[in-house]
């Protein structure tokens, strides 16, 4: 695994207990989620180290509490990893540019803070919902989310292109209903997402808007390796590059499977998912089939404790 991409996870990564064992063994680690409960004045650790599934995936905990277990875990494996390059998927794109030293630790985690509120206080009603769809191609997932949409009458769109089998589609409750009827009609898989809106989609307009400020004010620094960006599957090209992909984010697509192939492009050929739990390194296989050579080996680690940590090795 001589110089791998470093992938990030973004909501959906969390596992209770998360990220405790590095937290109690070095103070800094520590350090971090205190800080990040000063900014986001919630109790974090409580949360996540002792709380429910309920309150762990409510998005305003949830969004610095992963940055702080993804970016403690880095910080435990920056001098062992000379990465080829970094992404994120979504949430996870933050860790990314922190990793990379285009944003600083304080920015990241007052950003995710603020954007995990934004978003759970984006559509107070409940009108927006996300459903993964599985086991369908681009192609009949497209036509189903454009028949759903103009049979409802209201907004959907694929969120997220995950993997070439794998989407999630984001819209209001009406529309993703009609799409998950037309889904299991095309014999595939329609799962509801636990989320608090349509996220990536244009319903998180007014929580973007509110962001932007924050982002505009941050330090951005050049990435000391190249990161691709959710927006358009390009590593960023400078900081401020980075920055306005990122302000356009929030309303915008996940493109992980150009992410993946532009990677593999650019001469990538293994991968480490830096997270709580396996998500990302699952998908690199999927995004690559029928690009990369027949049997050839992409090897996917996974460093999401202390223990992994200390013991991984190139």
């Amino acid at each position: 695994m001589n110089q791998p991409i470093v992938l990030f996870p973004g909501q959906g990564s969390q596992v209770p207990g998360m990220g405790r064992d590095v937290a109690e063994a070095d103070a800094d680690a520590m350090e971090l989620w205190k800080k990040a409960e000063r900014i986001s004045s919630l109790p974090l650790r409580e949360i996540f180290w002792d709380g429910d599934e309920a309150a762990m995936s409510d998005t305003r905990a949830l969004q610095p509490a992963l940055t702080v277990v993804n970016c403690n875990l880095w910080r435990l494996l920056a001098g062992k990893v000379d990465p080829m390059g970094a992404a994120g998927h979504s949430l996870g794109e933050f860790s990314a540019l922190a990793a990379a030293q285009a944003l600083t630790l304080d920015d990241a985690l007052a950003i995710t803070s603020l954007r995990g509120r934004l978003m759970a206080e984006a559509d107070p009603e409940g009108h927006g919902v996300m459903a993964a769809i599985v086991k369908l191609d681009e192609a009949k997932t497209t036509e189903i989310v454009r028949e759903a949409a103009s049979e409802s009458g209201e907004l959907l769109l694929i969120a997220n292109y995950n993997t070439p089998a794998q989407f999630v589609i984001s819209g209001t409750k009406a529309a993703v209903d009609a799409a998950t009827a037309r889904t299991k009609a095309a014999r595939g898989r329609a799962i509801v997402l636990k989320v608090s809106g349509a996220f990536h989609s244009p319903m998180m307009a007014e929580a973007n808007k509110e962001l932007a400020p924050v982002l505009k004010k941050a330090d951005w620094r050049n990435p000391r390796f190249p990161v691709w960006c959710n927006l358009d599957a390009r590593p960023a090209t400078s900081g401020e590059d980075a920055r306005e992909k990122l302000l356009a984010q929030m309303v915008s697509p996940v493109r992980w499977i150009g992410t993946m192939r532009g990677q593999y492009a650019a001469g990538a050929r293994s991968w480490l998912e830096v997270g709580p739990k396996a998500v990302l390194g699952k998908m690199v296989k999927a995004c690559l089939d029928g690009v990369a050579a027949e049997g050839e080996e992409l090897p996917a680690g996974l460093v999401s404790d202390l223990e992994s940590a200390r013991s991984f090795t190139l």
